[in-house]
């Protein structure tokens, strides 16, 4: 079975997207796709079964709610 999701994180300005792309970018490369336009970025993940998704995500939110608050903590 192939699993498909679509993740879109907002951000409040395209400088924050940015940075936050580019700190996730290195560890999920070849693992999911992504792209950013202004102050969203888009993750397309595809995987072979539910519970790889769910890894995925938990994984991907994770290290952005890490990287936001370190972010925060440079402003």
């Amino acid at each position: 079975m192939k699993v498909k999701s679509r993740i879109e994180l907002k951000f409040k300005t395209s400088e924050d997207a940015e940075i936050i792309y580019k700190t996730l970018e290195v560890d999920n490369e070849n693992f999911l796709d992504s792209k950013i336009s202004n102050n969203i970025i888009t993750y397309e993940i595809n995987n072979d079964s539910l519970s790889t998704t769910l890894a995925t995500i938990d994984d991907l939110i994770a290290c952005e709610i890490l990287s936001e608050k370190i972010t925060t903590i440079k402003k």
